[in-house]
């Protein structure tokens, strides 16, 4: 039995010795960056809410009747942030580049990615194809 602890002991000090070795040598955990990304399902066959499974609500939502109306109603409300990492706000959800998401409108619920941000306006794709919002004083 204490042949056996004395295993265990050496055993321990060696994994620990290990896994602090590059602590050691003083260098530094590189962080690593997670980024999530959530897909709002358009049908039922591409998925269900997973809080409500028998919920069609997102369905109907989604399904937008009337692109082009739903598309018509973006519009830029500001913009934020230093040149270097500018925001832009479309339709009250905000955008870095590359960044891409839900936008609702009048007209129904719109996917979209940010492409460029420019001084007065956003490069935007919308299903493959890409346009332009121009920011306009109110």
């Amino acid at each position: 039995m204490r042949h056996l602890v004395k295993i265990l002991a050496q055993t321990l000090v060696v994994a620990l010795a290990v896994t602090s070795a590059p602590l050691a040598l003083g260098e530094a955990a590189q962080p690593v960056s997670i980024r999530s990304v959530f897909v709002v399902p358009a049908t039922p066959q591409e998925g269900r809410d997973p809080f409500f499974p028998d919920s069609t609500r997102s369905h109907e939502e989604s399904g937008v009747s009337n692109r082009s109306a739903a598309i018509s109603a973006l519009a830029i409300r500001g913009f934020s942030g230093p040149q270097n990492h500018r925001m832009v706000i479309i339709n009250n959800h905000t955008f870095g580049v590359g960044d891409e998401g839900d936008v609702k409108t009048s007209g129904g619920r719109v996917h979209l990615r940010c492409m460029e941000i420019r001084t007065n306006s956003v490069i935007i794709e919308i299903s493959g194809m890409k346009r332009e919002l121009n920011f306009t004083f109110k």
